[in-house]
């Protein structure tokens, strides 16, 4: 299974692309989409939508996995991060590809094993499980990798067999 995890933002968006086979894992791709500060917020969402279409065309991912929001102290930015992620959730939509969120508390038990674990955790234990020299950057990007990881783990599990035969 081909999994594109995105970590939602509107400066930098992370992605990680991600190959799961046989409880083994390899790394495809990764990176982040940035938005220049000055621009105007359209044309950052724009930017972003293209460039999640130019991804989702290039490696025709089975899946792509989000973060999904919670709120954060500045609304404001809780508000373009949330467009961002609608542009985002749109993109995979169009492109016939399945969704699938997780929140920041399931990734960290998916990928670490425990809910409270600190970013620094999920970062090298998402470096660990990928096989990679260093934990990637931005933050962003190893944040999508391991909402990648949180699909992979989730994928298998009996819940979501189930929701299949529905």
């Amino acid at each position: 299974m081909l999994i594109l995890g995105i970590d939602p933002g509107y400066a930098i968006v992370g992605y990680g692309l991600v190959e799961y086979q046989s409880n083994r894992f390899r790394t495809v791709d990764y990176g982040a989409i940035t938005t220049p500060a000055g621009m105007d917020f359209s044309q950052r969402l724009e930017m972003i939508y293209r460039q999640m279409q130019m991804l989702l065309t290039k490696y025709h991912p089975q899946a792509v996995a989000v973060e999904k929001l919670y709120f954060q102290n500045n609304q404001k930015t809780a508000i373009d991060v949330a467009q961002a992620r609608g542009v985002i959730l749109l993109a995979a939509r169009l492109a016939g590809i399945e969704l699938f969120e997780y929140t920041p508390l399931q990734v960290k038990s998916s990928v670490v094993g425990y809910g409270q674990a600190v970013k620094k955790q999920v970062q090298e234990m998402t470096r660990m499980l990928l096989h990679l020299d260093a934990v990637p950057k931005p933050d962003d990007t190893a944040d999508a990798l391991a909402i990648a990881i949180c699909h992979a783990h989730s994928s298998g599990s009996l819940m979501n067999r189930l929701k299949e035969y529905r």
